[in-house]
């Protein structure tokens, strides 16, 4: 049983914990966590949603998921990337973004009111090196910036950020810190 802690419409936690699946029904307000883990090579990490998923499956996404109760958004960050691609980066090697305040409504009356914290890190890990976790992922795949906008051009409803408000925003960020990977001396990655 996954809980969460529910928040105001500003992001403060109420005091109340309700379980994941009663958050989505009544659609409270809670947190999200997502990270971009971008290769040395400029390449994004992207898993494919297994197809048991209610929401999204088979569509490809970056990794994330729900903060849970008692978690800050990076120690959200580091689990989900731990539990989804079985990789534990050090928590000092996430570079927060920024937190977008989301309303929608998803198929099978899911109502998903979220604040999302997005996070970059870069690794230096090949698909080989990475473990999924089956209930979660059913395949994972670097892709260029380029090829993200083709898909988005495109309308490919393949991947979950067609429909992003911000793309261009997002787009525009993915490539500064590409070339700022690009650009630096070899070091450590994780």
């Amino acid at each position: 049983m996954e809980l969460l802690d529910v928040l105001d419409e500003n992001a403060n936690k109420t005091g109340k914990v309700e379980e994941r699946r009663v958050v989505h029904e009544k659609g409270l307000w809670h947190a999200h966590v997502g990270v971009w883990l971008m290769n040395e090579k400029g390449e994004l990490l992207f898993q494919q949603r297994a197809s048991t998923k209610k929401s999204g499956p088979n569509k490809w996404t970056r990794t994330g998921g729900h903060v849970d109760s008692g978690e800050t958004p990076l120690q959200a960050v580091q689990r989900e990337t731990k539990e989804e691609v079985g990789v534990k980066i050090p928590i000092n090697n996430f570079e927060f973004l920024k937190v977008d305040k989301n309303e929608n409504i998803k198929p099978n009356n899911i109502i998903d009111r979220n604040f999302m914290y997005s996070y970059f890190a870069v690794v230096n890990y090949k698909l080989e090196d990475y473990t999924m976790q089956k209930e979660e992922v059913s395949q994972l795949k670097y892709l260029t910036i380029e090829d993200m906008k083709k898909a988005k051009e495109n309308n490919d409803e393949n991947y979950t950020f067609i429909s992003w408000d911000d793309f261009d925003e997002i787009v525009a960020t993915l490539e500064a810190k590409r070339d700022l990977v690009l650009n630096v001396e070899k070091k450590e990655w994780c």
